[in-house]
């Protein structure tokens, strides 16, 4: 009887257990186990019959099953490491010295014996400060002031605590009020919202200096998008970011225009000259309106703001939304191409549409490439077969592009080229998946990029862990609700993910930047610095 049907709650009576009735029943377990690797939900393990236990008979000898197994055990036992220890490296503030009871009168000191321990003080502190006030010969006061970071009756070690509580651990602002009135603060859910969302532009100057840092020392870029919600609405948020840095920038829509303003900041100019009409042609817009547009023109212009840009949309009468839309594109593009951005600094992405860019070095996630083929569904043994055979090739094929980054050449280049072509052309025998297959061959520029870019990832994985905050903010917190609050949440939560590949502490770098101690460098000169140590080791 299979287990899977007991499981069912389906027995089959002893006098229908028939040959029909147990080939339909192995035609069920096939259809399980091919629904559990669609889901790719690991294979049941294949259990040998259990031996008798030897423990009732202690003359028994181990079976040689008992015995293999132990010597399996021996293999994987984790070699011994030599690691330092983590207290060697503690300098302890305090050393207190503790004594024995009834030392004899007679006992000599023979030194000590140390033993560390690490301990957390969080604990509320309320301190008053006394402004001292002098009346002078004149009759004015003077009066002692503020210190800088004193400008609010909240310390700055309580507000790098409701930062970091909020942006890096996740907390919800009902919970952070709970917590900190069991500790004896008192403060409203208003004041923990302002501390949060008012005062914060030189942390948002920090967060769009990444941007810029990134593209003098960067070799490639990756990213990718996901929804957050916005005062319950709809909305997505972009990452953009590598190895050493994450940026964030969340827009109501999701379209290469928002893209295109994101990956051009700190800049706010729109451009329109020979680059932003080439661009218009390539994108196949009409010709009447920009027959109209290069005869007014004439030589390159520049807008400065998006109010000036609107102004001029306005003045030469384009309504059409599409239009306008398409316009600010060529004009963002313009911008891009005049400022010289991401020369020889290539995209990697899921092949979303919004961020194939024209003149732009685009390369593909391969994992994503291959879904084309993984998702098919075979429909007997064959169509089965050919598919495993040809994820294995493709896979293999993957470990050899990896070699390839360890160890470039051109030689290496052209062979993984050729052998391209050989995989990706081949007849399986199942249509389905030739399709499959031309339609990766048909991206072939795009997944061999790392061929003329070795540093470029085979994956796009580091995108995708790093927005992936974004989600889990959508299952604790919901949406954001001001603007004030949403760009907050894009600033810490690119400054958290920074700080942590830049191997910095977030909880430090909140209160050097809060207390205006300055003893940690700014996160865009760090970075720079990381990229050269990489490059130079």
């Amino acid at each position: 009887m299979s287990k899977r049907l007991r499981e069912l709650g389906i027995e089959i009576p002893p006098d229908e257990d028939t040959p029909l009735v147990r080939k339909l029943v192995a035609v069920i377990e096939r259809l399980f186990d091919e629904i559990d690797r669609l889901k790719g939900l690991p294979e049941l393990p294949k259990r040998a019959p259990v031996a008798p236990s030897p423990l009732s008979d202690d003359s028994a000898p181990p079976s040689k099953q008992q015995a293999d197994r132990k010597q399996a055990r021996k293999k994987r036992k984790r070699p011994k490491n030599h690691k330092r220890s983590k207290l060697a490296q503690l300098k302890p503030a305090q050393t207190i010295t503790l004594q024995p009871d009834n030392v004899p009168a007679d006992a000599k000191p023979i030194g000590a014996k140390c033993f560390i321990v690490q301990e957390l003080n969080l604990e509320a502190v309320t301190i008053r400060y006394r402004r001292q006030r002098y009346r002078l010969a004149d009759g004015s006061i003077l009066e002692a002031g503020r210190p800088d970071h004193l400008r609010s009756q909240f310390g700055p070690n309580l507000k790098a605590f409701v930062l970091y509580q909020y942006f890096h651990n996740q907390v919800t602002l009902p919970l952070l009020q709970r917590q900190l009135a069991d500790l004896g603060i008192s403060i409203s859910a208003g004041q923990i919202s302002r501390m949060i969302t008012e005062g914060q532009e030189s942390f948002h100057a920090e967060k769009e200096s990444l941007l810029a840092a990134a593209r003098d020392v960067s070799t490639f870029f990756q990213t990718d998008d996901t929804g957050a919600k916005h005062n319950g609405k709809n909305g997505h948020t972009l990452h953009i970011g590598n190895e050493l840095f994450a940026y964030f920038v969340t827009t109501d829509s999701k379209n290469r225009l928002n893209f295109l303003e994101a990956i051009r900041s700190p800049y706010t100019d729109y451009v329109l000259g020979e680059d932003a009409l080439f661009y218009l042609e390539c994108h196949k817009f009409p010709a009447r309106v920009l027959a109209s547009l290069k005869a007014q023109l004439g030589e390159q212009v520049v807008w400065e703001s998006a109010s000036q840009w609107e102004t001029q949309l306005d003045r030469w009468k384009i309504t059409n939304a599409d239009h306008r839309r398409r316009l600010t594109e060529a004009a963002v593009w313009g911008s891009v191409m005049m400022h010289d951005l991401y020369i020889d600094q290539p995209f990697l992405s899921d092949d979303a549409g919004q961020f194939k860019l024209f003149g732009f070095t685009h390369g593909l996630c391969w994992l994503h490439a291959e879904r084309h083929v993984a998702r098919l569904v075979p429909m007997n043994q064959r169509q089965h077969a050919a598919l495993e055979k040809t994820r294995d090739a493709i896979w293999h094929y993957y470990q050899e592009l990896k070699r390839f980054r360890e160890a470039p050449s051109e030689a290496a280049a052209d062979r993984l080229r050729t052998e391209f072509d050989r995989r990706f052309l081949e007849r399986t025998g199942w249509p389905v998946l030739n399709e499959a297959l031309r339609t990766i061959h048909r991206k072939k520029d795009e997944l061999l990029l790392v061929l003329e870019h070795p540093t470029l990832p085979l994956h796009n994985n580091l995108s995708e862990n790093d927005i992936r905050q974004f989600a889990k903010l959508r299952k604790i917190s919901g949406s954001s609700r001001s603007e004030a609050g949403r760009r907050c949440r894009d600033t810490f939560i690119s400054l958290k993910t920074t700080c942590r590949k830049l191997g910095v502490s977030f909880w430090y770098y909140l209160r050097d930047r809060i207390t205006g101690s300055a003893q940690i460098r700014p996160l865009g000169d760090i970075l720079r610095q990381a990229a050269t140590c990489r490059s130079n080791p």
